[in-house]
């Protein structure tokens, strides 16, 4: 049986294991998380290493992507630098693959779908969704700005926000374990930026970033999200979100980040190695690989 696992730093509350059937392949997949403890989450990288067939990567992202370009964030790479045998899966890829094609995989369930405008808590490391979430909606807004760094200025479209990300970027790369982990189960609620989730019907992004920041009341209002629980379900479910898109498929209740699924089809492929967007795309294709769509 190929084994993908997710080491994540982020909470072991939303650890989960799941055997999952591709392509006629039984897959078993695993998400440990360490709470935000780095030496362990180092050491099970490297007990691991060469003993199972694809690693995600969780918590942090290994290289953020502006385009055909990609920037390290080398912290990050610190925490895998022992790591040799076992391919490493950041979740990048499916990001600017399955995330990218989320409305065009959907599209038999959703038909020609329209938002009016669209808030992307932190667009940095899924500009693949952000471009998406455009391509339907009348305007958008980041808030990368106001959420990661704490200065009070919203990003209006595309084009602004990649003016600014090709200026932070190169500054981001070189930030601190503390700057890019975002520590977190996001079960805290501190509700701020109300204005752009109120106004927008649309909410796109990480999960956790929406948890701790959004407002009592989301009626009506389109999620696109991933990495959720049955509990996180709910949640949204109570402050009365219409529909939730996880853009990553749900097995047993639970949608896994694009680290943890991108782990899984790269251990699916057995090739040893990471897979380019052509393969993953073409891995979606075959497998049938689609975003899952609630309706309330």
């Amino acid at each position: 049986m190929k084994h993908a696992v997710g080491i994540s730093l982020g909470s072991s509350k939303r650890d989960k294991s799941v055997k999952v059937n591709l392509g006629g392949q039984e897959i078993l997949v695993e998400r440990f998380g360490t709470d935000g403890d780095l030496e362990k989450a180092r050491q099970m990288y490297l007990d691991l290493d060469g003993k199972v067939d694809a690693f995600g990567v969780g918590g942090v992202d290994l290289y953020l992507r502006l385009e055909e370009r990609e920037y390290p964030l080398h912290a990050a790479l610190k925490l895998v630098s022992g790591v040799r045998q076992t391919p490493l899966c950041d979740g990048r890829g499916l990001k600017h693959t399955l995330e990218r094609r989320v409305f065009q995989l959907t599209k038999s369930q959703l038909g020609e779908i329209r938002f009016k405008q669209a808030f992307i808590p932190v667009s940095v490391d899924r500009l693949g969704l952000a471009e998406a979430v455009a391509e339907v909606s009348e305007r958008i807004v980041s808030g990368d700005l106001m959420v990661a760094l704490g200065v009070p200025i919203p990003l209006y479209g595309i084009p602004a926000f990649k003016r600014i990300a090709r200026i932070m970027l190169p500054i981001v790369s070189y930030f601190p374990m503390s700057m890019i982990f975002y520590g977190s189960d996001g079960a805290e609620q501190e509700p701020r930026y109300t204005k752009y989730f109120e106004e927008s019907d649309l909410i796109a992004g990480d999960f956790l970033f929406m948890r701790k920041y959004m407002p009592p009341s989301l009626a009506g209002k389109t999620v696109v999200t991933n990495t959720t629980t049955e509990d996180n379900i709910a949640l949204l479910k109570e402050r009365g979100v219409k529909r939730v898109i996880t853009t990553t498929p749900r097995y047993d209740g639970r949608s896994f980040g694009t680290n943890t699924t991108e782990a899984m089809l790269t251990a699916y492929a057995g090739k040893g190695r990471r897979l380019t967007d052509d393969e993953l795309n073409g891995l979606i294709d075959e497998l049938g690989l689609k975003p899952t769509v609630l309706e309330f």
